[in-house]
């Protein structure tokens, strides 16, 4: 190889990159001709005398590929005696935010740039759907584009698990949950695609949970758990955040369970038992919780002390729990008994969660307290997009679908084809699309709307935290989850809810687990390895036979 030689460091590329030409062209000011060319004969390399989209000086068009993508955009230029041009450039993830001014932070979303007469310039590494060219004033000839094409850059992975059902809103939803989730998986497991590009180990509990539950290949879960830990050694808190290391131990314990990577565990050891006997010093005599450092759930609940000591009370027992648990797998047995002591003294301090959503699924999945009557409460509002996943798993199935449906699915309704850091159904009352040039009277539902960090344009559309209700859908309603490491036992209790007709699989490191049926009778078909009887594991379903293959 050409590199054999010098002493350069390499780094091979673990992600794809793939072109896709634009399939609309959403808005063109005056001064632009044959805008059409670039959907319908694109030029992805320079080629002589070709033709292409004419903008004169001044000019603009904005550019719609379809869905919100990761990478940056490819474009080609026709012949001109004017040389380099300058061109005004910007991504947006809404039509609002490619024909503003995007905010800059994390990944450059508009700026000037320079583009060759008849050549290539790739730019750009960041989220986005729409792209705007326009240019510039001072030029003195045309831009002549031959094609301009988004780079998409993401991991090539099979999908092993998937699922469908007879409600075609709900398949939907679980495609693009996916796809939110694919997306972050960069070089590490991103927040989002634009911002934050940054590996919150909190945050990626529903990603990792999403990637299990659909992917083969997980290694990018171990290199981000990794990652975070080692910046941050005992005994700090990940991400300066309290709880983001409680989430890292339920994450290992989520990873291992799926997977049965012992070796990996092995290597945690030091780590997860000196992190485990830390957290027990932030637990009082009358199993209060007392966390050090930074208190944080989501951002709702920043400001609301007694929601705030709930949601970090239950979530605290529930890292117990699964920490005893892990401790048991690595034969820490002093370990293992302190955390079971811990937790059973919490379960002695059953703080009231004052009706809000996020610290009531704490409690409820924590096992402090069954708080599921208040998720029921007015069941579409206090939702967020983070926590919804938890609020999913502390309800009943039947109520979840109809909270899926009606809050993810609005995020359908209003153009999203990844789904958001930020909702509220109130939004919707009087907006317009993403994918919609503004309306008089309307409310743009990117630009002025959202909270706390991420407001306006800032508010990221394709944030891998949103993803979770593709795994409540593998976990719940197909209802395949582990019973011991590696699936060697596992729970299948298909829960139709509702649905007349479900199908789908999840991986296990023997094969995938598939469960297909109509209400009535179900079929399961299952890896020789994975142990599960059906008069045991199908009850939760509604009156129908589970038949094993």
């Amino acid at each position: 190889m050409i590199f054999e030689k010098n002493n350069n460091i390499k780094i091979k590329d673990e992600l794809s990159h793939t072109l896709l030409a634009p399939v609309r062209v959403v808005w063109q000011s005056d001064g632009v001709d044959f805008g059409e060319r670039l959907i319908t004969e694109p030029k992805s390399q320079v080629y002589m005398q070709a033709q292409g989209c004419v903008l004169q000086p001044g000019s603009g068009l904005l550019l719609d590929f379809g869905m919100e993508l990761p990478g940056g955009v490819r474009i080609v230029t026709g012949c001109s005696d004017a040389g380099i041009k300058k061109i005004h450039l910007r991504f947006g993830e809404s039509v609002s935010e490619a024909m503003n001014h995007p905010n800059n932070d994390h990944a450059l979303h508009d700026m000037m740039l320079e583009v060759p007469s008849h050549g290539m310039v790739c730019y750009g590494r960041t989220g986005f759907r729409f792209v705007r060219i326009d240019c510039d004033a001072a030029v003195t000839e045309p831009l002549i584009l031959c094609g301009v094409f988004a780079e998409a850059i993401y991991r090539d992975l099979p999908r092993v698990g998937n699922f469908e059902c007879d409600d075609a809103k709900i398949n939907e939803i679980y495609k693009t949950a996916v796809r939110t989730v694919h997306w972050n998986m960069q070089d590490y497991i991103y927040d989002g695609i634009k911002r934050d590009r940054i590996a919150w180990i909190g945050d990626m509990n529903p990603e990792i949970k999403v990637i299990l539950n659909v992917f083969q290949d997980t290694d990018v879960v171990k290199k981000s758990l990794d990652f975070v830990r080692d910046l941050y050694p005992l005994p700090k808190f990940m991400n300066n955040i309290s709880s983001y290391s409680l989430w890292w131990i339920i994450n290992q314990y989520e990873y291992f369970f799926h997977c049965n990577d012992r070796p990996y565990l092995l290597e945690q050891r030091d780590y997860l038992t000196g992190l485990l006997k830390q957290l027990c010093q932030d637990v009082l005599v009358n199993g209060s919780e007392n966390l050090s450092g930074k208190r944080f759930l989501d951002w709702p609940t920043k400001n609301n002390e007694n929601a705030l000591h709930a949601g970090l009370h239950g979530l605290l027992a529930w890292t117990f729990r699964v920490g005893a648990e892990l401790c048991s797998a690595l034969q820490e047995n002093e370990c293992m008994n302190q955390c079971r002591k811990m937790y059973q003294r919490m379960l002695l301090h059953q703080p009231e969660c004052n009706n809000n959503k996020q610290a009531a699924a704490m409690l409820t999945i924590g096992g402090v307290r069954d708080c599921s009557d208040v998720l029921l409460h007015e069941p579409f509002s206090g939702i967020s997009t983070f926590y919804g996943y938890y609020m999913l798993m502390a309800q009943p199935v039947s109520s979840a679908l109809k909270l899926i449906r009606r809050y993810w699915g609005g995020m359908l309704d209003f153009g999203a084809t990844t789904f958001w850091e930020d909702f509220d159904l109130a939004w919707t009352k009087n907006a317009y699309p993403i994918d919609s040039l503004p309306i008089k009277g309307k409310e743009d539902i990117h630009g002025s709307f959202g909270n706390y960090c991420y407001r306006g344009l800032r508010h990221s559309l394709c944030h891998g935290w949103s993803g979770g209700p593709a795994a409540y859908l593998a976990e719940s309603v197909l209802g395949i989850r582990p019973l011991t490491p590696g699936f060697k036992t596992a729970i299948i209790q298909p829960n139709f809810a509702g649905l007349d007709y479900i199908k789908g699989s999840v991986p296990t490191p023997w094969g995938p687990i598939t469960v297909e049926g109509e209400k009535g009778k179900v079929k399961i078909t299952k890896p020789k390895e994975v142990n599960a009887e059906p008069n045991l594991q199908c009850v939760a379903a509604v009156k129908n036979q589970c038949v094993f293959f």
